[in-house]
């Protein structure tokens, strides 16, 4: 069940989209038996083929029920593809298990599994402790004569000198090993071999601790997924560690011999594309990297390779073509441009006839090119770009411009209303520096265009009347393509009045302009702003359209509920203002009762903000400068006599007695009927004396006459109030008259 809905899941199109569901059934698998698990472990593998750990975990489910035949048809078809040390560590495994009970006749067959592991995999760093499970091995032959013993040393000395020179993560423990080995077998011998071998471990050791900053990033058990690089950075992030870490192999920092080092490039390359074998990238430059190395047939495996895993890359087949038609393998070539012929869409099979017809008319000529042309030109999938291809080769290759206007006109024929091949054609006869067939060119396609895809057209044929008509030509011709654009625009009629822009483009050439770029820009403001007029009368308040569709699909607010904000906005007929103070009103149905309830008791509570807000000016637009604001507001008198809440005058409710500080927060309650002890008060009255002496020496100075030198006034004032907010004094007025300080809860 569970296999079937991995099936499902994994269609064409989104095969490789999950990797999560993969891993959900793979730890499914680990709970059933070996029966229901070998459909899923089958399906997991076809979908990820390179995975190392899915066909280890497949393997183990095999070997734990003793199914060996099982093991080896698994093993010769991961292997190869999978050099991942675990698993060949489990290989190995699976190897010592079935020679056990076989006697000494089968310890060969061991060893030689050891070596075709290690000569695979023996240079990855993580092989270390297949290195030392060798040498384990080696160590544990029986040694019957002493010709025996003496191959059985030979094969350990060997096995740890070529591990010790091998960056590995056990590099360290088979180093004391060896100098344990060589000085048990002779002291004098140890000395010399040791000197000789000690530069090279520690050579491989320092290789080793810079492989594994370039190994550390990679994620070795992530899936080979098709490239998406959306949602998270992973693969992008893998894709560049790879690259990294290809470029630092390149470098051979090994400094090791040509054969060696080409070997180690080739296993780093094949383990990337054991996680990114979706990349046609990968597999273009491992086939380049053979080339450059001498090795042409490799790098034509290399390309077969990739075309299997991801047979829908042209790009990929372009490249295997080229190298082969480079190499002078024309018949290899040609069967590959067939192939792509075969597989494309209609888009793709025309490059593909483009690329085809410049590839015969390299490799066999004229004729060819030409009579494959004829036959393609009569499908009717073919394309208008293989008409433009073929002419202008037939024009700059083969000097042959009478073919080409046959070509271009019997294409015309066919594509009279495609805008770009009429372009082509005009740059073509441009070449021919024939300027009638130009103009009729242009009149026999406006005439047959539709008038939406005749724009360019238009466009192209006023430029060339600019550039090459008289006056009169000139100015016909942007009439007439006025005339055309205004049935299809929206600007309407606007469009049909003359413009200084038309001035402009007449007498513009390349980079030089009638006119300076601050002008040009201003033009084109002015020409945007023009435009709009039309549409603004055509647009309620919102921007939208008076006659638009309302699509069912959209849901849109209800306008008519809405209220335009609008400072000076008279209350609608029949609803009932909330008076706060002269000049300040607030319309209730503009807001919820309980916002209005609640600004109300704020702004009753607040005296002081209530004189401010009387005094604020009407604005209407956009919003005022802020000098003039504080201007108008230190040259205007608070009025005092206002109502307070209980009908008592204002001006009482300002020089009554301020609450404590405790009841501050209850002040909408109590306002005005706490009162603060008598040392409070004479505290209080120190404070207002100190007050009023500050309030004298403003009184003294001139009046500003500046908006800058009556904010910093303000600001000093406001100074001031905050130091007497504690006792409930605050002063305010006008700066320029110098009024007398009160006092405010």
């Amino acid at each position: 069940k569970m296999a079937s809905s991995f099936d499902n899941n994994n269609t064409n199109s989104n095969m490789y989209s999950n990797p999560e569901s993969a891993e959900i059934l793979a730890r499914n698998a680990l709970k059933l038996g070996i029966t229901q698990a070998t459909p899923i472990y089958e399906q997991l593998l076809a979908v990820y083929p390179t995975s190392a750990k899915y066909w280890k975990q497949y393997v183990d489910a095999q070997m734990a029920v003793n199914n060996y035949d099982a093991v080896r048809n698994i093993f010769s078809r991961c292997l190869f593809n999978c050099l991942h040390i675990p698993l060949w560590r489990s290989y190995i495994h699976f190897i010592k298990r079935v020679n056990e009970n076989k006697g000494v006749a089968a310890l060969d067959d061991t060893k030689t599994a050891f070596e075709f592991a290690l000569n695979n995999v023996g240079d990855d760093i993580a092989s270390g402790p297949l290195w030392v499970d060798f040498v384990s091995f080696l160590k544990s032959l029986p040694s019957g004569n002493p010709r025996d013993e003496s191959q059985r040393m030979n094969s350990l000395r060997k096995a740890y000198q070529k591990a010790i020179v091998t960056p590995n993560n056990c590099a360290d423990q088979l180093w004391r090993e060896y100098e344990c080995f060589e000085n048990g077998v002779s002291r004098q011998l140890a000395k010399g071999l040791l000197s000789d071998y000690q530069g090279k471990f520690n050579s491989a050791k320092a290789v080793y601790r810079e492989r594994k900053k370039y190994v550390d990033e990679i994620d070795w058990g992530m899936l080979a997924v098709v490239p998406t690089w959306s949602g998270t950075n992973k693969e992008e992030s893998q894709w560049l560690a790879w690259k990294r870490f290809l470029g630092f192999e390149k470098g051979n920092p090994q400094r090791i011999d040509s054969d060696l080092f080409k070997k180690r490039v080739a296993f780093t390359y094949e383990q990337c594309l054991m996680y990114l074998c979706h990349y046609p990238d990968i597999w273009y430059d491992y086939a380049m990297w053979r080339v450059k190395s001498g090795d042409v047939d490799a790098a034509v495996k290399v390309f077969e390779r990739g075309l299997k895993v991801i047979p829908s890359s042209e790009i990929l087949k372009y490249a295997y073509a080229e190298m082969e038609e480079s190499r002078g393998m024309v018949k290899n070539a040609k069967r590959i441009y067939e192939g792509i012929l075969g597989d494309g869409d209609d888009a793709s099979t025309g490059l593909a006839r483009i690329q085809f017809i410049r590839f015969l008319r390299r490799t066999e000529g004229v004729e060819a090119a030409r009579k494959y042309f004829v036959e393609a030109s009569k499908s009717p999938d073919c394309t208008y770009q293989v008409y433009v291809a073929y002419a202008m080769l037939a024009f700059c290759l083969d000097k042959d411009q009478k073919v080409a206007r046959n070509v271009f006109e019997a294409g015309f024929k066919r594509f009279m209303n495609e805008p770009v091949y009429v372009l082509a054609y005009v740059d073509f006869l441009y070449t021919l520096n024939d300027d009638n067939n130009i103009r009729a060119l242009f009149e026999r396609a406006l005439s047959s265009l539709p008038p939406e895809n005749s724009v360019e057209v238009w466009e192209r044929f006023v430029q060339f009347e600019q550039s090459f008509g008289d006056l009169a030509s000139m100015l016909k011709v942007e009439q007439r393509r006025k005339e055309a654009l205004a049935r299809i625009g929206e600007d309407g009629a606007s469009i049909l009045e003359d413009s200084l822009q038309d001035v402009v483009s007449r007498y513009t050439f390349r980079d030089l302009l009638p006119c300076s770029t601050k002008d040009l820009d201003l033009l084109a403001r002015q020409d945007c702003l023009a435009k709009n007029i039309s549409k603004k009368a055509e647009k309620g308040p919102l921007g939208m359209t008076n006659d638009s569709a309302v699509s069912a699909n959209v849901n849109y607010p209800d306008t008519s509920r809405m209220v335009v904000y609008d400072p000076i906005q008279k209350p609608e007929t029949g609803s009932t203002p909330s008076t706060i103070a002269p000049g300040v009103q607030v319309a209730s149905n503009t807001l919820p009762n309980l916002v209005t309830d609640t600004v109300d008791d704020i702004l009753k509570a607040t005296p002081a903000l209530v004189a401010f807000l009387a005094n604020l000016p009407a604005v209407e637009g956009p919003r005022p400068d802020v000098d003039v604001v504080i201007s108008i507001l230190l040259q205007s008198d608070i009025p005092i006599k206002q109502m307070g809440k209980s009908g008592t005058p204002l001006s009482q409710l300002l020089t009554a007695p301020a609450p404590s500080t405790s009841n501050l927060s209850n002040s909408s309650k109590s306002h005005g009927s706490s009162f603060q002890p008598s040392r409070g008060r004479q505290s209080r009255k120190r404070k207002d004396i100190d007050s009023q002496d500050e309030d004298e020496t403003v009184q003294r100075q001139p009046p500003p006459q500046d908006a800058f030198q009556m904010r910093h006034n303000m600001k000093a004032q406001k100074a001031r109030v905050g130091t007497t907010s504690q006792s409930g004094s605050v002063s305010y007025g006008s700066a320029r008259s110098g009024d007398l300080s009160v006092t405010s809860s």
